[in-house]
């Protein structure tokens, strides 16, 4: 029995999302290249995971203020620590990026010192609970690591899409995935947000989700390129409008939960929370606007005959307007 209808979108929209695809389109180049030229020019502001450096972690003998720990560990010559808090309050975890090659253990201890001394007072002492030190080499192979996760995706989706659908939808969706990767990595490039394996992870679960969305676009648009009497063009528009609902239903739940997660996760998450709501906005406009115009430009315009299916004989195929 149905309850209520779930629909933020009216069922049977006609918007003629086509119509504006070479705006769209333009659009997003401008967007994409705005993002690689942030990119180039400013690189990304890494964090110790991938810079090297040394982590500390401190139990005050009361909840401490985050922002004073930070501008007390600046004061000691330490402009670019990162402070954050887990566990309860109390507890605070201190990171510092190697300016140099790996510290020997003389000189970790020193600067654990040195940490420990200028945020302790009087009033709320501070213990050292632990520490490590990441080498150089090690976060050199971490980011190389990270390349290699990318990569791998993007070559995973174009294999299995070209399997599922077509190799033209295959060349697409990888398109619409770096689109969106590349304009939410762009985002951290302009605003030097830190960088670090949490904002990977995010950008790993962004290509992940807008697949997904784009694939389910993809299954309409074969369906009714099979179905419809109509020319490419409305094919299209009907299959975005026949999934418009889902979409945006999909995406609103999506980014409440990670909404969630960015205002009471902490601050070691909030990397990943926000790179996935700004990676669902993206995702969700690029699956809309730009996934089915690529595919009415040049060598990836589809045609009825791309998407019949293959064992129907020149017979059939002739028979279909």
């Amino acid at each position: 029995m149905k309850i209520f209808p779930l629909n933020l979108i009216p069922s049977g929209t006609s918007i003629d999302f086509m119509r504006l695809r070479w705006v769209t389109l333009a659009l997003a180049l401008v967007a994409f290249a705005v993002a690689m030229g942030a990119i180039a020019v400013n690189s990304f502001n890494f964090a110790l995971d991938f810079t090297g450096g040394t982590a500390v972690t401190l139990r005050f003998q009361q909840p401490a203020d985050v922002d004073s720990v930070r501008a007390r560990i600046a004061e000691a010559g330490h402009p670019n620590a990162q402070v954050q808090t887990f566990g309860s309050g109390s507890d605070l975890l201190v990171r510092l990026r190697a300016e140099e090659e790996q510290l020997t253990v003389d000189q970790n201890s020193q600067l654990i010192q040195q940490v420990r001394e200028a945020v302790s007072t009087p009033e709320n002492p501070v213990e050292v609970l632990g520490s490590e030190s990441i080498g150089s080499q090690v976060s050199a192979e971490l980011a190389e690591k990270a390349t290699e996760a990318v990569l791998f995706v993007l070559v995973g989706f174009l294999i299995y899409i070209g399997f599922r659908f077509e190799w033209k939808f295959a060349v697409v969706a990888s398109l619409t995935t770096l689109f969106d990767v590349g304009v939410v990595a762009g985002y951290f490039a302009l605003s030097g947000r830190e960088f670090d394996l949490t904002v990977l992870a995010g950008l790993l679960a962004v290509m992940g989700f807008s697949i997904n969305d784009t694939i389910v676009v993809f299954d309409r648009v074969r369906e009714n390129f099979r179905a419809m009497r109509a020319p490419p063009l409305e094919v299209f528009n009907a299959s975005i409008n026949q999934t418009l609902s889902r979409t945006i239903i999909t995406s609103a739940v999506f980014f409440l939960s990670v909404l969630a997660l960015y205002l009471y996760g902490g601050g070691s998450l909030e990397g990943l929370a926000l790179t996935q709501m700004i990676g669902v906005v993206v995702g969700t406009l690029s699956s809309i606007f730009i996934a089915c115009p690529l595919l009415t430009v040049g060598f990836l315009k589809v045609t009825k005959q791309d998407l019949l299916p293959k064992a129907r004989d020149e017979a059939a195929l002739a028979r279909r307007p």
